[in-house]
């Protein structure tokens, strides 16, 4: 499971999530990975929350334009999670492990909100991630996200960068690039090759 957050700053316990998009990746038949449907909620902040001028210059967020689709976190979380547990439940699996760019930033603002909320059934497991900056630089010698898209000759749009479902979606072609590429090798060596 892809997620992206854009948020009001770095620290998970005090600073706003404004942005939480997801995106379960699906296996075909022969194994090979493939990007599902990207889900995405504009998220108010929390009573109290914290917002970096700084944080929101970089994501180019206006929280109080008032005609931003915003939902609380508890929405924006239960909308987001249940297409989560269905996957979980179709695939026969437990937890669901998050992938991200820099994963464990979005796993820690992901638990914070869930935390906030009292949400009672969160899908994904509390430390394990698959980090794509680390995928990145072993697979193309790249960690920012945009040479890593480009050095895998994926496509890149600069202006829609900074978006939790742009980031998210390009993340999810990202990971089923490198997985699927390494599976690839698996099966050339596996013929002799």
């Amino acid at each position: 499971m892809v997620v992206d957050v854009e948020t009001g700053g770095f620290n998970p316990a005090t600073d706003a999530l404004l942005e939480l998009a997801m995106c379960v990746i699906d296996m075909d038949e022969g194994g090979w990975l493939q990007p599902g449907e990207v889900m995405m909620r504009h998220v108010k902040p929390f009573s109290g929350a914290n917002i970096e001028a700084a944080a929101l210059e970089f994501n180019g967020i206006r929280p109080d334009h008032p005609l931003r689709p915003a939902v609380d976190e508890e929405t924006a979380l239960r909308d987001l999670l249940r297409p989560v547990r269905q996957a979980l439940r179709d695939s026969g699996c437990k937890r669901a492990v998050l992938v991200g760019h820099n994963a464990h930033f979005d796993l820690s603002f992901l638990n914070a909100a869930i935390e906030r909320v009292g949400y009672k059934r969160n899908p994904f497991h509390p430390f394990s991630c698959f980090d794509t900056a680390t995928l990145g630089g072993l697979a193309y010698g790249q960690t920012v996200l945009a040479r890593a898209i480009d050095a895998a000759g994926l496509e890149w749009d600069k202006s829609m960068a900074h978006s939790a479902a742009y980031d998210t979606e390009r993340t999810a072609a990202l990971f089923c690039n490198i997985v699927n590429r390494w599976r690839h090798l698996e099966e050339l060596e596996d013929n002799g090759f």
